[in-house]
């Protein structure tokens, strides 16, 4: 379950002058741009937000970018929508306390005379696209695109117009984060052909039209963005290569996939989950399930490290903690997830192995390689 659901109300703040929550900065080569875009899917109707409207869409682009000097770091959320994701939550911290990401607004791509490989991200279920900025940015600092999409009706999201919108109680379903994704795929393509897709018309950072590769693209989601990355490969060819963080594989999946997928389990493991096990049995490309000990459904992303800063100044225990986040080293969470997606997308996207992705490593102990 993502930080917001099913949280106690926490006290106010205990310490005297709390400090800013901080992520990690990513560990490649290059500074990191990022530009967000306003999105209308016209091709889709939604009725939730009344009649003769579309989906509409809050996304991000990430890139690895140069010239970033004196350009602002982007905010983990916007600022409206990290107000309503904190009261929602129960945590009584002051929304200035969020995070920066390693991403700088705006900033010039990094062009290289290549393009670049792509890869899209959906979040979980009442969740935001910001929520695994550590992997986000890291990946962009390794010469990837990464775009983000926030699910409206399923997300906590902001418009460029002030709008803010909370998860509505009309479910959405891994289908329906799958269709987001495949819209991603057709801007991935407008993008490509050098055409902006912000309804808005906003500028896009210099280098960006035309940078994109939507020949190499894969996919990654956390818990129901992770059934929603195999559903949308299922479906689409245009994604070489999936990563599910832990997802429940839920409504069960029965249709063979025969390109590569890596599943990163906690607590929707085929052991555990009659669904994810079924799904297992239909990977006919290269394959991998791997868990780390300690691990639960929230010890892969940022609330690995954001959780532990925000219960020291909201004064909750130890164990408290763990509940959200596991056993799993913070520390240890971060290099886990630094690391393996980006080995994972290296050998599949890129054709770089790096034999991190071949077993057990001594670099990572409480790796497990499951049969």
């Amino acid at each position: 379950m993502p930080l917001g659901i099913a949280s106690p109300a926490w006290a106010a703040p205990t310490a005297s002058s709390p400090a800013q929550l901080t992520l990690p900065p990513p560990t490649g080569p290059h500074p990191v741009g990022v530009v967000p875009l306003h999105l209308v899917d016209t091709a889709r109707p939604d009725p939730l937000a009344g009649p003769g409207q579309h989906r509409e869409l809050m996304a991000g682009v990430w890139y690895p970018a140069r010239r970033t000097e004196n350009l602002p770091r982007a905010p983990w959320m916007a600022e409206g929508a990290l107000r309503a994701f904190l009261a929602d939550a129960g945590f009584a911290l002051d929304p200035a306390l969020g995070p920066l990401t390693a991403g700088h607004v705006g900033a010039p791509v990094r062009r290289t005379g290549h393009r670049l490989p792509v890869i899209v991200y959906s979040h979980g279920a009442g969740s935001h696209r910001g929520d695994h900025s550590i992997m986000v940015q890291e990946l962009a600092s390794h010469g990837y695109a990464v775009i983000t999409v926030d699910h409206t009706h399923d997300t906590y999201t902001e418009f460029p117009d002030g709008r803010v919108v909370t998860p509505d109680d009309v479910p959405m379903f891994p289908r329906d984060f799958a269709a987001d994704l495949r819209f991603l795929l057709n801007c991935v393509e407008e993008m490509a052909a050098g055409r902006n897709p912000d309804v808005d018309g906003k500028p896009l950072p210099q280098g960006l039209l035309g940078a994109l590769d939507p020949r190499c693209i894969g996919a990654f989601g956390w818990s129901k963005g992770g059934t929603a990355t195999a559903l949308t490969m299922l479906a689409d060819p245009r994604v070489r290569a999936g990563l599910s963080i832990d997802g429940p594989m839920q409504p069960t999946i029965t249709t063979d996939l025969d390109r590569p997928f890596l599943m990163m389990t906690a607590h929707f493991t085929r052991a555990a989950m009659p669904d994810v096990a079924e799904f297992w049995t239909h990977l006919r490309g290269w394959r991998l399930d791997i868990q780390a000990d300690g691990a639960i459904h929230n010890s892969y992303g940022d609330n690995a490290t954001l959780i532990p800063q925000a219960g020291k100044i909201l004064g909750m225990t130890d164990q408290q903690i763990q509940d959200w986040i596991g056993t799993l080293d913070p520390a240890r969470s971060i290099r886990i997830q630094q690391a393996y997606p980006l080995a994972f997308f290296n050998l599949h996207l890129r054709h770089r192995r790096q034999h991190l992705l071949d077993g057990p490593s001594a670099a990572f102990p409480e790796m497990k390689f499951l049969p």
